[in-house]
């Protein structure tokens, strides 16, 4: 007899005008995977102007969260969220509305949560090898996903995958500040917040329509490098402060020493100018540097709120049989 509650598995897929292509990828999802009892499936429309909506509901879409404007694919994502932890989720996986990534491979995804191997699972489509992809796009992938890497301290190889599988305990921890895209960030945020993330390797179909997350290459990398800071800020901001106010006085420390030296080989005279600015420049980075400090308290409090905000969707949203036993343990 079986006493353990039954693992439920929520699909979420985020949309926006995808009646086209919602029908192939809902058709690609698994009926059934091995140690999973519950399978659901919770389209996020985000504004669309087409049938997206109707569309969910023809092809039997358990759960249909919509957006009465377009709110970005950041929003859409943690309303989906949000949505499968009130719904009781032990395991939520997102995956396109374009079937990029191959619905087979949602067993392999989840399998190390299964295991209790980890709490946050990405896939990890080997960009390389994607014929579509531009070898500006790959080389641009790789870097990027290094870039990351560095700044999280995780070893994700495709750091820009949609195709993720989260632990209802990973999950309740999570949140996305950015309005562009939640993939960087919430790599970044499990990394500083100690999450046990791992990599699957999966596969992807064949292209159905072109990305719509960016115009252009150009704005895709701005975009993302502002997230990039932003998010890196938010968990280090002493060093990030402390990087900026030290180049700021090493600066200051070249006229300054031009001075000096000037001064002492009796040339100094006309030279007042390079003084000052050795000044302006240290007494900035010691400004910037206080920053760093008030920053990193104000971080303190982030963190503090953080643990608050998940104990409050902890006890929001129950899961029967399991969360409501476990008051005592916070992940």
């Amino acid at each position: 007899m079986r006493l353990e509650p039954p693992i439920k598995l929520i699909i979420q897929i985020p949309c926006f005008n995808e009646e086209r292509s919602l029908p192939v990828t809902v058709a690609d999802l698994p009926r059934a995977i091995p140690g999973v009892d519950v399978i659901e499936y919770l389209v996020i429309d985000d504004g669309s102007r087409d049938r997206t909506s109707q569309v969910a509901r023809e092809l039997g879409v358990h759960h249909i969260v919509r957006f009465t404007n377009n709110k970005g694919l950041a929003r859409g994502f943690m309303a989906g969220i949000e949505r499968s932890l009130a719904l009781g989720a032990d395991i939520i996986v997102n995956t396109d509305a374009d079937n990029q990534y191959c619905g087979a491979d949602i067993a392999t995804l989840v399998q190390p949560i299964l295991e209790g191997r980890a709490d946050m699972v990405v896939g990890d489509r080997n960009t390389d090898a994607i014929a579509h992809f531009s070898p500006v796009k790959k080389r641009l992938q790789t870097f990027g996903s290094w870039v990351v890497r560095q700044l999280s301290g995780t070893e994700v190889p495709d750091t820009t995958s949609g195709f993720r599988a989260y632990s209802r305990e990973a999950a309740l921890r999570m949140n996305v500040v950015s309005e562009f895209t939640y993939t960087l960030e919430t790599i970044i945020q499990a990394g500083k917040q100690a999450v046990a993330i791992t990599h699957v390797p999966i596969r992807t179909n064949p292209m159905l329509r072109e990305s719509r997350l960016f115009g252009s290459i150009l704005g895709y990398i701005k975009r993302s490098a502002a997230t990039m800071v932003r998010v890196y800020t938010m968990y280090e901001p002493l060093k990030m402060f402390s990087y900026a106010g030290g180049a700021l006085m090493l600066l200051g420390l070249i006229p300054g020493l031009r001075f000096v030296i000037l001064y002492f080989m009796g040339d100094a005279d006309g030279h007042v100018q390079s003084l000052i600015l050795s000044a302006v420049l240290i007494i900035l980075g010691f400004q910037v540097l206080i920053l760093g400090v008030v920053a990193d308290l104000i971080g303190a409090n982030r963190k503090l709120i953080e643990n608050v905000l998940y104990l409050a969707r902890k006890h929001n949203t129950p899961r029967p049989g399991k969360d409501r036993h476990d008051d005592g343990e916070q992940g």
